[in-house]
């Protein structure tokens, strides 16, 4: 079962929800994961303490490797709420993250389509795993739109996110 993790921002109208998703090329507990599964605790702690972080998806086990998505046992999922686009990048593309993040194609099978979107939610509003789904595959239709975005196709907090 999923729990939240984080605390709501006071004063913030929105915030910026963002999921990514993977599909694995190995089992989890492979050895040609082995780094990858090591590195989620850390880089969940560095995530956790980053400024402008709010909330991230994780069940029992501490983060979201078991929590299914697309009811697919080979996707595994990444969500997270933000203060806004520059807290997420800033987090992205640091550290240990950036490390694993150059590493993505010895662990995850190339994509095809949109594995990743953002939108706005209310702020406190934590969102489930069914909003990212409904999010990315709006994403995969359409295109970026205010519904659901990426970081290069960017949309402003609305005055009343949705």
């Amino acid at each position: 079962m999923a729990t939240t993790h984080g605390t709501p921002t006071t004063g913030a109208r929105a915030e910026l929800a963002q999921v990514n998703i993977a599909r694995l090329r190995f089992p989890l507990d492979s050895p040609q994961l082995k780094v990858f599964v090591e590195g989620l605790d850390p880089v969940n702690a560095v995530a956790d303490a980053a400024e402008g972080f709010v909330w991230r998806l994780r069940s029992d086990s501490g983060n979201a490797t078991d929590v299914q998505v697309f009811g697919d046992d080979w996707l595994i999922v990444n969500m997270s709420v933000w203060r806004d686009a520059e807290a997420l990048t800033d987090f992205m593309y640091a550290g240990r993250h950036r490390e694993l993040l150059k590493r993505r194609r010895e662990w995850f099978e190339h994509a095809h389509e949109a594995m990743t979107a953002l939108w706005w939610v209310p702020a406190g509003e934590r969102p489930t795993v069914a909003d990212a789904e409904e999010r990315l595959l709006h994403l995969r239709q359409p295109g970026p739109t205010e519904r659901a975005f990426t970081l290069r196709t960017r949309f402003p907090a609305p005055a009343q996110a949705h």
